[in-house]
């Protein structure tokens, strides 16, 4: 008998794979649409479960939310919201092309969804009537509603990549933050019992899995659009 592979042990669930959420600061997000107001920056904080820091904003009425910081930003400063600022929050259609930007909405206020990494920012190349063309650190081109939010500047946390691990423990203690196992075997390295991939001297071509598979089944390259070598001359 084998055992469960990780994707169904992690489906199964079990205090190995659970992530510490109740150690996370909260949720990121923003005001609701069509608000002009102004917010100060109580405090700046790490975030367990994300890599840039996050700021408490204290706003006017008295509320508090979560932002990304931006590189920059430092206890006191004022958040603007409808502002074209550095650190405030502004509609993508306000604000120039060239621009950095970060923290981005894909719909009008459904909060920030992309660009949230540490020292991660999108760059707005062009608008047109009701779009607004962007720029993903992917290098893949985006066309938005141009009434999605955007906080300018760059995310904080910038340059986390480049500094080097050193220790074992401390990469184990990083990943256990986020429910991810450390260290991590490849499929192929294993022996019959522990995997599907397992037991084989020369690494092979993973299946094709069906996408009504359960989770457990899903390994391999999924729904792929054709299999095998090409036939045919070339025209």
């Amino acid at each position: 008998m084998g055992k469960r592979i990780i994707q169904q042990a992690r489906g199964r669930g079990g205090p190995r794979y659970r992530a510490p959420s109740h150690r996370y600061l909260g949720k990121i997000e923003y005001k609701p649409l069509g608000l002009s107001l102004v917010g100060r920056v109580k405090d700046i904080l790490h975030d367990p479960g994300r890599s840039a820091p996050v700021a408490i904003v204290r706003f006017e009425d008295g509320t508090e939310m979560l932002h990304l910081a931006c590189e920059g930003l430092k206890v006191g400063d004022e958040v603007y919201y409808g502002k074209v600022k550095e650190g405030s929050v502004a509609y993508l259609k306000d604000i120039p092309v060239g621009s950095k930007v970060f923290a981005i909405e894909n719909y009008p206020g459904s909060g920030p969804k992309f660009c949230r990494a540490s020292g991660s920012f999108a760059v707005i190349l062009g608008k047109s009537e009701e779009k607004v063309t962007l720029q993903l650190p992917s290098g893949k081109v985006l066309e938005l509603d141009g009434r999605c939010r955007a906080t300018l500047g760059i995310a904080a946390g910038g340059g986390r990549t480049e500094k080097p691990w050193v220790k074992a423990g401390k990469k184990w203690h990083a990943m256990r933050a986020r429910g991810k196992l450390y260290p991590r075997t490849s499929a192929n390295k294993m022996s019959p019992v522990d995997h599907p991939f397992g037991g084989k001297k020369k690494q092979r071509r993973p299946p094709v899995s069906r996408w009504k598979k359960p989770p457990g089944a899903k390994v391999g390259t999924i729904s792929p659009r054709r299999v095998g070598r090409k036939k045919g001359r070339k025209v």
